[in-house]
């Protein structure tokens, strides 16, 4: 009996409760709460912007407001602090990285430009702000092609970090590029053998998958694009049943934009929680930490200010292309 009188509030009320105290504290520091698609559902239907890499970047560059909490990882919210030095860029939790961005180290990278001074660099968004800082144009999964078949035909293309979106990139444009070694842990844990499996059980399915992913996944795809591009796809095709390799994050949105057909996470090698494709660090977020981090100002991104400027360099040609 002592357990129950002692235990407070039911879990609704208790999150009904930290959520007025969020938005309060939203109005108080006017703050604007960024969230990516893969997010869990609580948070994503808090925040006033939920997107991929691409429109997240664009919604900090265009916000009036003087605090942005960004519900993602640590390179998601530098890029929201490259782009306003002004603001106060906040992250719920500080610990929150990617193992692609420290795939790349900085020192390791600027030992590679030395190598290739001659080389054009293209730096996936998921990188850290000074590998951003010695490129020459950033690119977000839905750009990326976009981005590359803007540079010049006769020069010669670095494409860090990510080597699977690298080798994607390369076979639709055709352009030979020099690859960093870099992974998503996410995308890679997806497993042919399971997945295969999958489609002969559901043989109306549509496979869509995110080009992170190693080619042998991607070619057995219906559609590969970035979040939103999955997201979108979902809702114009006529297809009734999809498996979806990338993190299962992003389901919460399709499923609200598509109650109507049946959306199945790509199995992964590891037998974990959901047998599904989680990123560990995405989920390190949760209410808590954003009231706290709104509550308490902290933790906050810091840039050099050299760094930044070398990285809003490279940013604000990405974004110059619309």
């Amino acid at each position: 009996m002592m357990d129950i009188l002692t235990a407070g509030p039911p879990p609704r009320l208790r999150d009904a409760a930290l959520i007025d105290e969020i938005q309060a504290l939203k109005r108080e520091r006017n703050a604007v709460l960024l969230a990516h698609y893969y997010q869990t559902p609580d948070i994503q239907e808090l925040a006033d912007v939920v997107g991929d890499s691409l429109a997240l970047a664009q919604a900090a560059d265009r916000t009036g407001a003087d605090t942005i909490l960004f519900a993602g990882v640590h390179f998601m919210a530098e890029t929201a602090k490259i782009l306003n030095p002004a603001r106060t860029v906040l992250v719920p939790d500080l610990h929150a990285g990617c193992s692609l961005a420290d795939s790349a180290p900085a020192e390791a990278f600027a030992d590679l430009l030395q190598r290739h001074p001659d080389h054009l660099v293209v730096s996936y968004i998921n990188c850290s702000a000074a590998v951003k800082a010695m490129s020459d144009i950033i690119c977000t999964s839905s750009n990326a092609v976009k981005v590359v078949n803007s540079l010049p035909a006769d020069r010669p293309i670095l494409f860090a970090p990510d080597k699977h979106l690298g080798a994607y990139v390369q076979r639709v444009t055709g352009r030979k590029l020099l690859l960093w070694d870099g992974v998503c842990e996410v995308h890679v844990d997806i497993s042919i053998d399971k997945l295969r499996l999958m489609l002969g059980r559901y043989p109306d399915a549509k496979l869509i998958a995110h080009p992170e992913c190693p080619e042998h996944i991607l070619a057995e795809a219906d559609h590969v694009g970035s979040t939103s591009s999955l997201l979108d796809f979902v809702q114009r095709d006529a297809g009734r049943c999809y498996i979806v390799a990338t993190e299962v994050g992003i389901l919460h949105r399709m499923r609200a934009a598509v109650p109507h057909k049946e959306l199945i996470p790509a199995p992964v090698h590891a037998d974990n929680t959901c047998a599904c494709s989680e990123c560990p660090y995405m989920k390190l977020n949760t209410l808590e930490k954003v009231r706290n981090a709104l509550r308490d100002g902290c933790p906050e991104v810091v840039l050099p200010e050299h760094v930044r400027e070398g990285a809003e360099r490279a940013l604000r040609c990405m974004l110059a292309l619309g």
